[in-house]
């Protein structure tokens, strides 16, 4: 098993690999990617293994930020440095979202917001019928949580004692548009969370410290799903990017390409 600085170093050559698509591809969400993939790079590297056959799944329900999982993927060596330049070209394996059919690893199809959560119960569901005991992760964004289907699957959850489904929020507090909480308040969302009877943890989805812990108590069921509010920043390492909402979806000039990956060098540098 890898240990902390070992993940975090992966992250950052994860962030790097997500520049570079969207660089290329000259289209893309970098905001939201590089929000979540310190956590992304971290359940898969303790969590998802994928030699086993039943394995932990991963539903990446905000779709749109797929460059974090196809740079995961591609560290696990599912894709090729060839073919990460293919990002969003016509007949690419690597279309702007989860397509299961063309890459089987994504383990779903995603992109109409607010459907992987009910897609991961559904899976859940089966584990424990199958006596299954892998997890399934169900990657959110904070702005898809106003869609009311997630809270369908929110009550659903408990109801089915699914304590093999582990719900993330990837709380960087900007949608499209500007703030979230100014579009619906969410807040205070860890009560509400609560109060459906789930178990929940709010980290700084940035600190490895706390993600690896948080990743270890998964591993201790308590008869309740798991919801993880990560704290994180949109845009995470890119000086430019940082809380801009500009960045949700925005393809970069050669010279913002140069500083954003000075940046995240910089970044590695300082683990």
């Amino acid at each position: 098993m890898r240990n902390k600085t070992d993940i975090a170093k992966l992250a950052m050559d994860n962030r790097k690999r997500i520049i570079d698509m969207i660089y290329y591809a000259k289209a893309g969400h970098p905001g939201g990617s590089l929000s979540i993939i310190d956590l992304l790079t971290a359940i898969y590297e303790l969590d998802v293994d994928f030699s086993n056959n039943p394995r932990t799944r991963v539903v990446f329900s905000k779709g749109h930020a797929v460059p974090a999982q196809y740079a995961v993927l591609h560290q696990k060596g599912f894709i090729s440095d060839e073919e990460m330049h293919t990002f969003r070209t016509i007949n690419s394996r690597l279309q702007g979202h989860p397509h299961i059919l063309d890459i089987p690893e994504t383990d779903a199809t995603t992109g109409l917001l607010g459907q992987g959560l009910s897609l991961a119960v559904g899976m859940a569901i089966a584990k424990k019928r199958n006596n299954d005991p892998h997890h399934v992760w169900a990657i959110v964004g904070d702005g898809e949580i106003q869609e009311g289907q997630i809270w369908e699957a929110l009550m659903e959850a408990p109801h089915y004692n699914l304590d093999n489904l582990i719900l993330v929020v990837d709380y960087n507090k900007l949608s499209s548009s500007g703030s979230v909480n100014q579009v619906i308040n969410l807040e205070p969302l860890d009560k509400k969370l609560e109060a459906f009877n789930w178990d929940v943890y709010v980290i700084d989805g940035h600190n490895f410290d706390d993600i690896l812990k948080v990743i270890e108590l998964t591993k201790k069921g308590t008869g309740k799903p798991i919801a993880i509010i990560a704290n994180t920043i949109k845009g995470k390492c890119v000086s430019f990017m940082e809380n801009n909402p500009k960045w949700h979806s925005s393809p970069l000039t050669d010279e913002e390409y140069k500083i954003a990956i000075e940046n995240i060098e910089s970044a590695k540098e300082a683990i």
